[in-house]
């Protein structure tokens, strides 16, 4: 039986009209992207056996071009559609922390950064440049690599936030191994940051480690 064949409270797409998007599940919300279904499967089945074969949605979302395409029901324009989405996706977090003061937003500040981050499957060591009210400038990605390989030279940085005319700065890397906990090697860079942007009156409010599902704030733990 197809999805038109179904009671009206139970098809996805009017149930997210009547309930709003929370209240469908991940195959649900992935099926009204997959818009049909293959033979002999809806679109609804063929989301369940998509979550389960790449063993969750978050596993679905982030496969490279080759793994998503190659799975039946899927393909290249399903591809691009969905970096597309994620992109706007990104985007979206990113213009509504621009009207916020990053410190009043802690919630927001996190979602965007571990939007921008938690998907790469390397290293990568980022800044939000605020303004005197805290107020997001920019978003740069400042190296990538270890910390300990690909260095963070604190006199770059230094001139990228005098370049932005920054009076606060923000800091934030991801952790590809999905464990959040700062390395003493983390701990060492922020310092040797922190010293070199006090000798031009930048604060560093905070530096953000991105894990899977967790985000740990050095402000949160005493370190600045």
């Amino acid at each position: 039986m197809g999805i038109r064949d179904w009671p009206e409270g139970e098809r996805p797409r009017e149930k997210l009209l009547s309930l709003g998007a929370s209240a469908l599940s991940d195959a649900e919300l992935l099926a009204i992207f997959l818009r049909v279904g293959v033979k002999g499967r809806s679109a609804v089945d063929l989301a369940r056996d998509l979550l389960s074969g790449f063993g969750g949605l978050r596993q679905l979302l982030e496969a490279d071009r080759q793994r998503f395409c190659a799975e039946h029901g899927l393909g290249e324009a399903k591809f691009v559609q969905l970096q597309a989405t994620l992109e706007l996706s990104r985007r979206h977090l990113g213009s509504l922390l621009e009207r916020e003061a990053a410190l009043t937003s802690p919630t927001l500040v996190r979602r965007f950064l571990s939007a921008q981050l938690r998907h790469l499957d390397h290293e990568a060591f980022a800044a939000l440049f605020l303004d005197t009210q805290h107020r997001v400038i920019r978003f740069d990605i400042l190296s990538e690599g270890t910390l300990d390989n690909a260095s963070v030279y604190p006199r770059e940085v230094a001139r990228r936030a005098l370049s932005h005319n920054a009076g606060a700065v923000i800091f934030a890397h991801n952790h590809p191994s999905g464990v959040a906990e700062p390395s003493d090697a983390d701990r060492r860079i922020t310092e040797r940051l922190r010293q070199a942007l006090g000798l031009f009156d930048i604060r560093v409010l905070d530096h953000f480690v991105v894990g899977d599902g967790e985000v740990i704030s050095f402000a949160e733990r005493g370190w600045l």
